[in-house]
Formats: structure tokens, sequence, C-alpha cells
């Protein structure tokens, strides 16, 4: 049984977050189902509803998975996911760093960019666009999905975040000090962090972000 939050948009709408595992999410958002990197390794998806939506960031196996895509995706599914993902899977609606979409009336994403600082490290996640992060505009409520990043300067420029997703396991994205830093950016009023494997957190993660709602939810 996965962890759930229950959240209420600006009209009244409904939004339940289902925290599967690692950087796997299910939303349903007024009763419209939208996966985040489904992944087999994280649930069983003959056995999760069908997908309306479903968001790629990359295509790596943590992250893209073909079989649980097509476990939830119907005829009717739209499905957005990066340029590297679409190579290996020719479906859906490409989405560049800077792009916007409107998948519904109260539906909209944008994608940011989402990447390594470092060189060395840019072999796992590399500058220039690659990858995506995401900021999902429900009903007026913005989530903020970040993907495979470290606390990169363009979170600057992402604003009004009600809810963020940040991974936090070194060296493939943000030690819990650069996951600090970026909350401080981003200024969420809740943070998730996930994609956290066995990263350890000590009380100064939580004391040093005691402005904003931090919350567990075995997101490993």
């Amino acid at each position: 049984m996965f962890l759930s939050d229950t959240f209420v948009t600006l009209t009244g709408k409904s939004l339940i977050i289902t925290f599967i595992k690692h950087a796997s999410l299910m939303l349903n958002f007024n009763k419209a189902i939208i996966y985040i990197d489904p992944v087999n390794e994280f649930a069983d998806f003959h056995k999760m509803p069908k997908a309306d939506y479903i968001l790629i960031t990359h295509e790596h196996y943590d992250h893209f998975d073909k079989s649980a895509i097509e476990k939830v995706k119907t005829d009717k599914t739209k499905i957005v996911l990066n340029a590297a993902s679409q190579k290996l899977l020719p479906i859906g609606t490409v989405l560049k760093n800077g792009e916007k979409l409107i998948l519904a009336e109260d539906f909209k994403v944008e994608a940011v960019p989402s990447y390594n600082l470092l060189p060395e490290k840019q072999k796992f996640h590399p500058k220039g666009g690659r990858d995506n992060g995401y900021v999902l505009t429900l009903d007026g409520l913005r989530i903020y999905i970040a993907g495979d990043t470290e606390d990169i300067p363009e979170m600057a420029e992402i604003k009004n975040i009600d809810i963020a997703f940040l991974p936090i396991n070194q060296p493939y994205t943000m030690l819990p000090v650069q996951a600090i830093h970026a909350t401080k950016i981003l200024k969420p009023k809740i943070l998730y962090p996930y994609h956290y494997s066995d990263t350890k957190f000590d009380d100064s993660f939580f004391n040093e972000l005691k402005s904003v709602d931090v919350r567990m939810r075995g997101m490993e």
C-alpha cells in the first residue's frame, strides 16, 4: 500500500499524490490520472489505474520503462517526454526545456532544465537540454518535479511553487546541502525529498528548512 497526500486546488478540485517509490509518482487530479516516470521495479502497474497522462523526465532505466508505460496507457493517454526518450519509444509529444503545453483547461506543463553541474558529472545528466524537469500547474496549484538535477542556476527562474520534489543522491543528483540551497531558492510551501536511495538525512537538514513543510514519504 502506497502513501498518499491530499490537496485542494484554488477552485476546490481534489489532488491526491501517491508516492510509489524513487521517482515514480501518481497524481489523481480531479479524477484524471497522471503518472510521472512509472517504472515496473517499484509497482505492479497492471493493478494501477489507467493513465490519462504520462510524463517522462528522461531515458534512464529508473525513470523510463516502456513496459510500465504500456501497462497504464490507453489509446487516449497523452504522453509528454524528452526527445531522447521518444527515440526509444516513438509516441507522445516531445517537450524541450522552456516549452509549455496545455494538456487540459486546468492542466498546464512546462519543461525546465535538469542537469549536473560539474563537467565530470555531466556523463550522468548533461547540460544542454537533454533531460526535463517539469512544472505542473493544476488549477493554479504549482508542482515542481525536478527530475535528475543539481541546484542549477535556472531554478531561480522557477516561481510560485507550492509543492517541490527534489532528488537527493550524489553523485547522480544533489547532496542534502544542495537540496537545502535549492529549496531556499524555490521557496516551496511543501518539499518532498525523492530519488534519495540510501542518502542519510540528519537533524541539520530539517533544521535548515524549518520554514518549509518537509515531508518524507518513502521515496528512496
